[in-house]
């Protein structure tokens, strides 16, 4: 039996300024940007539905294109990150 219990940092008490909020959009495009790059690196190509025995997979598409349930994933993951960086002590500032 698997006994993994993930343990994510806690993000709970970390409220981001709406600057802040903003870069979560861009850092989705870019980890969706970043996963299709290794994707394709690796043989992979689209095709409408996810075959590992082939190497098919139906989000190597630009990001505009995937559907909205696969932008909530990237967003969310953008989102704790950033909470994450937070709740470990660091700042987040736009250079002026």
């Amino acid at each position: 039996m698997n006994s993994y219990q993930p343990t994510p940092i806690d993000t709970t008490p970390v409220a981001l300024s709406p600057e802040i909020q903003e870069l979560t959009e861009r850092l989705a495009e870019n980890a969706h940007d970043h996963w299709a790059r290794q994707r394709l690196a690796d043989g992979w190509r689209y095709g409408p539905a996810r075959d590992d025995i082939n190497k098919h997979h139906p989000c190597l598409i630009p990001y505009q294109d995937l559907p909205e349930a696969e932008k909530i994933y990237d967003r969310q993951t953008a989102m704790e990150t950033l909470k994450a960086i937070v709740a470990l002590g660091y700042r987040i500032e736009k250079a002026e």
